[in-house]
């Protein structure tokens, strides 16, 4: 089984929240890695997407605390909309 790991940077411009109930988290710059597996017996390369993970910014005064939440995709991308229509939208 082989796994490949993409990174990518999502800006969030204001809090947001991914799923239900969530605590907000704050506007800013996020890594997203996305774990995804090779399905074999394929006559051409095709993967799976098996896990995604956000990692969150340190709190207040915590410099050295890296935590991580591992989010649905769609939810992800959900809020990634939700942020870009308030920015669309007049204040």
């Amino acid at each position: 089984m082989t796994i490949r790991t993409t990174k990518t940077t999502v800006t969030f411009r204001k809090p947001f929240t991914l799923g239900a109930g969530a605590v907000p988290l704050p506007a800013g710059v996020y890594i997203v890695e996305t774990d995804e597996e090779r399905l074999e017996g394929l006559s051409f390369p095709a993967y799976r997407r098996i896990l995604t993970v956000i990692s969150l910014q340190p709190g207040p005064g915590i410099s050295a605390l890296t935590r991580a939440l591992t989010v649905d995709p769609d939810e992800l991308k959900a809020a990634l909309q939700r942020d870009a229509a308030a920015k669309a939208a007049p204040e």
